[in-house]
Parts: C-alpha cells; sequence; structure tokens
C-alpha cells in the first residue's frame, strides 16, 4: 500500500454532550478509493464534517499530506486541496451551471489553470457542457449531482470526499456517476466515499471501513468486506 494522504487517529466528536465519534481509526492513500459504509446515524457524514473542519474533533488527530488539520477552519482546508462534495448537492439553485462551476475554484487564483480544468470537468461530465447557462435549480437530480461533484474538481482537490453521491438518483444516473467516480480517480485523486448503496461503494474501492454508531468495526480490502457473512447480512441485503 502506498503512503497515507490523508489519515485519521483517534478522533473523537460530540455533538454538544452527545458523543458521535468513538476514536475512529482512518486513512486514505495515494491513488486508492476508499469506501465508508453504515447505516443511517453510524456517523459518517459526521466523519467528513469533521475532517472538512465543520465539526472540531475534541481529542485526536487529523493529517493531511503530513500536516495537523484538525483545528484549521474549513477554507483554509478547501485551500489546502481537501474537498468535499456534500450530501443533498447543495448547488446554488439560482446561478447558472457556468457560475456554479467558477464558485468551486473560488480559492484559486491561476486563471490558465481554472480555464483547463474547467473543460476537464466538462469532459468528465459532457451533459454539463449542453446546460451551461442553465440555472442549477432547474437541472434533474442526476444533473444536479454531477455539478456537486464538478463544483468539488474545479477546486483542484488532492483528496475528494464524496458524501452520498447516489442518493434518490435513478439506475441509470447511480451507474452513471459510481463510472465517473472511477474516472476521477484514473486521473490520480484518492477518494474517501461515503456511500448507502454498500456493494457499489465496495465494488469500486480498495479498502472499506465499517461504520456503527460511531465506531470502526470492521475494516480491511473492499473484496473482503463484499465476502464477509456480516457485511453482507447488513449491508448488502443478503440473507
Amino acid at each position: 500500500m502506498s503512503a497515507a494522504v490523508l489519515r485519521l487517529r483517534g478522533v473523537q466528536t460530540f455533538y454538544g454532550r452527545i458523543q458521535a465519534l468513538h476514536g475512529i481509526d482512518l486513512e486514505v492513500c495515494e491513488r486508492e478509493i476508499v469506501a465508508l459504509i453504515g447505516a443511517n446515524g453510524a456517523g459518517k457524514t459526521t466523519t467528513l464534517r469533521t475532517i472538512s473542519g465543520l465539526l472540531k474533533p475534541a481529542s485526536g488527530s487529523i493529517s493531511f499530506m503530513d500536516r495537523e488539520i484538525g483545528g484549521l477552519a474549513p477554507d483554509a482546508i478547501v485551500r489546502s486541496g481537501l474537498v468535499q462534495s456534500p450530501e443533498g448537492r447543495r448547488i446554488f439553485p439560482r446561478m447558472s451551471v457556468l457560475e456554479n462551476l467558477e464558485l468551486g475554484a473560488y480559492a484559486r487564483s491561476d486563471t490558465r489553470g481554472i480555464r483547463a480544468d474547467l473543460e476537464g470537468v466538462l469532459e468528465l461530465f459532457p451533459r454539463l457542457k449542453e446546460r451551461l447557462l442553465q440555472k442549477g435549480g432547474t437541472l434533474s437530480g442526476g444533473e444536479q449531482q454531477m455539478l456537486a461533484m464538478g463544483r468539488a474538481m474545479m477546486a483542484k482537490p488532492k483528496v475528494l470526499l464524496l458524501d452520498e453521491p447516489s442518493m434518490g438518483l435513478s439506475p441509470i444516473f447511480v451507474d452513471t456517476i459510481f463510472s465517473v467516480i472511477g474516472d476521477i480517480n484514473e486521473r490520480g485523486v484518492p477518494i474517501l466515499l461515503i456511500e448507502q448503496n454498500a456493494r457499489k461503494a465496495l465494488q469500486i474501492a480498495a479498502r472499506g471501513y465499517v461504520l456503527e454508531t460511531g465506531s470502526i468495526v470492521k475494516q480491511g480490502s473492499a473484496q473482503d468486506l463484499l465476502a464477509d457473512d456480516d457485511v453482507r447480512k447488513a449491508y448488502l441485503g443478503e440473507s
């Protein structure tokens, strides 16, 4: 396994007095997709919000590119190259597709690089190219997910955090989104993937973690987790 670019050690996070994460250990290495699976309320989104600086860890360490980021503000974390595409898309509905994409590059000043990355995003998502001047709120759910991921890519991520990218999408769009996730990873971007569709997530990932009530209860290669009886019963719908 190559070097870890993102590493969590003993991370604990609280909502007020309620403990949401109980000593999370997790890492993402160069060029890999890592899946984090678990039931609703297990703490998956809380994990991403803690990594992104939206929640402050009460204890533990979060390092990115060998730098501690646990106390940094969210915008500083984005500028460092750790970028999240959030659950529920959260695009700007009254702004055009192009304006939404341009906002993804708000922290950048390399005009030539931004233009090149815009072309790259439109290669990944040709449907967005057809709708550049259309308002984001008029797009279908699948197109809005493409826009959210494209906006994240405009920040030039060194690691991409994807939170439930297939939520609420038709099967055709789900297949499209997972194909694009693979394409993004093939461009050299490591990905931490939070996903309710555990089978799809593990089929595309190299490794995975299983989260239950704020604790990692299983980890290993994606193939081993796909073959694990407990995982198959709890998350893959097999008896």
